[in-house]
């Protein structure tokens, strides 16, 4: 296996995927801007697209590969019992969940955003939109688990892809109601749980070929089960770290009009930098890690490790530059239209800019937290994720009422820096890791890199700042094409620099 072939394939279906994200989010933000249905929607998506993020970007995969792995190096039919016991298992759990869910919404809506109870209408709305989007976190957690035993294979394209289809449900949405004079936000949130339900269709079919379910009423409480489960919720709390910590910002940026609205587009925008600086590498270095770690096979432990650090740096400092330099552009040539007004555009900038910040950290958190995943270690992630999240909150909270909604992407940018330190300060104590040379040499190659396309990006935004104007209506072209050849300019930096051999990832 290759991690840069892999990464690339996964890469390429996620960016695919984002890239409609982008143009659902522009028709959300020409059609609804930053009123109180865009809030109310975003509340309501917000919760079942967290775990949507926590369970198909990694968690559920940090507990399940490496048990299902075990598993299967026992016996195929070994495997295959073991995740017929985690499915009815997990199956009755979400139906319980969403079914109280369902009853409890409008608690649910007052802790997710507790801000809307000072303006009833939006409370209200963001309940209703709340009952018709939540059922899709059934849907979309049973989907991850078809995504798991696609990715145990090293399969990764199908569970990659399957977001789009999220996407393109929603796009349609939007355009049936806009043609039709439909409320928007309500078939959106019609929309979310339909393209669940399509998803789970389309990841059983391809995984069959893996695994054939067998559902039936007998639950078996193996050791193995048993082991899978106290794992997955530190699991889901500390390689969900990042979107734990955007849910936490919703709950505080509720308490000021629009900033719900400005921290949604920023965390597109940084969102698809970090699906391949983060999810990517770390969804297709986990199976191999993991296996790697059950034959004890310390020096493939060791380079996967190093490759894995290296080749997420690779493409979260390039990105980490160009959200900073450019923020403004960004937000401006992707959502500057209709009622999305030039103030929206300068506040949700400032946010994407200290997001920007903190990119690397969100993208290496998920690294280095695999490698306690895949020795089946999930309470030392879980701790830190822990910490993690109290920083946040308490910097958020403390500084919120002088500064603003600004404050959540600072604190969450912060709190993961300082999680980042944390693990590698832990991961060499307890002899866990062990960098090596080149890969010091390989970082300040990619630094070099970085800084040489920041002096393109920053010379072309100047050059054509005229065109790149909120009032200029092909805004979106010249800022793409900057872009385009700014990560151009870094491709080539590197190639030269050798660092995109393909040879140089292999894992055998």
């Amino acid at each position: 296996m290759n991690l840069l072939s892999s990464a690339s394939i996964f890469s390429f279906f996620t960016l695919i995927s984002r890239i409609l994200g982008y143009i659902r989010d522009i028709l959300i933000a020409i059609f609804l801007g930053a009123s109180i249905f865009a809030d109310a929607f975003f509340v309501a998506f917000r919760l079942p697209n967290t775990f949507r993020r926590l369970f198909a970007e990694g968690t559920f995969n940090a507990a399940f590969i490496p048990s299902y792995t075990a598993a299967k190096i026992e016996s195929k039919k070994k495997g295959k019992a073991f995740a017929d016991d985690v499915l009815r298992l997990l199956l009755l759990i979400l139906i319980v969940l969403v079914t109280v869910a369902e009853i409890f919404t409008p608690y649910l809506v007052y802790l997710i955003a507790p801000g809307f109870i000072v303006d009833n209408e939006k409370f209200l709305l963001a309940v209703e939109f709340t009952r018709i989007t939540f059922p899709f976190l059934l849907f979309v957690s049973l989907s991850s688990f078809f995504s798991g035993v696609l990715n145990s294979n090293n399969r990764f394209a199908a569970a990659a892809a399957a977001p789009i289809i999220l996407n393109i449900v929603m796009i349609g949405s939007i355009l049936i109601s806009y043609i039709n004079n439909f409320n928007i936000a309500k078939q959106l949130s019609y929309g979310v749980t339909i393209a669940g339900i399509i998803q789970l269709i389309f990841l059983i079919y391809v995984s069959l070929k893996f695994y054939k379910p067998n559902i039936n009423l007998k639950f078996k409480l193996t050791s193995k089960v048993k082991f899978f489960f106290k794992k997955l919720l530190p699991s889901i709390f500390s390689s969900g770290v990042t979107q734990i910590n955007i849910l936490v910002g919703t709950i505080i940026a509720s308490f000021q009009p629009g900033a719900v609205s400005y921290l949604y587009y920023a965390d597109r925008i940084y969102q698809i930098n970090l699906a391949i600086a983060g999810i990517a590498v770390g969804t297709v270095s986990l199976p191999v890690l993991s296996k790697a770690s059950k034959v004890k096979n310390f020096f493939k432990i060791s380079k996967i490790q190093n490759k894995s650090i290296e080749l997420s740096l690779l493409l979260s400092i390039p990105a980490s530059l160009g959200l900073i330099i450019a923020s403004d552009q960004i937000i401006n040539g992707l959502f500057g239209y209709g009622s999305f007004t030039l103030k929206d555009v300068e506040l949700t900038a400032d946010a994407l800019k200290f997001f920007g910040f903190g990119l690397i950290a969100f993208a290496m958190v998920k690294i280095l937290a695999n490698f306690y995943f895949a020795r089946d270690n999930t309470k030392t992630p879980f701790y830190i994720s822990s910490f993690i999240v109290a920083l946040n909150i308490s910097i958020s909270l403390i500084f919120f009422n002088a500064i603003g909604f600004l404050i959540i992407p600072i604190a969450t940018s912060i709190s993961t820096w300082v999680g980042v330190f944390i693990y590698l300060y832990l991961l060499s104590k307890n002899n866990l890791i062990l960098i090596h040379n080149i890969l010091f040499h390989n970082a300040t190659k990619i630094i070099i890199s970085s800084i040489i396309m920041s002096l393109f990006l920053i010379f072309s935004l100047e050059k054509f700042a005229e065109y790149l104007k909120y009032e200029h209506m092909y805004k979106s072209i010249y800022l793409l094409i900057i872009v385009g050849f700014a990560v151009g300019v870094y491709l080539i930096s590197c190639f030269l620099f050798g660092l995109l051999k393909i040879k140089n990832y292999k894992t055998n």
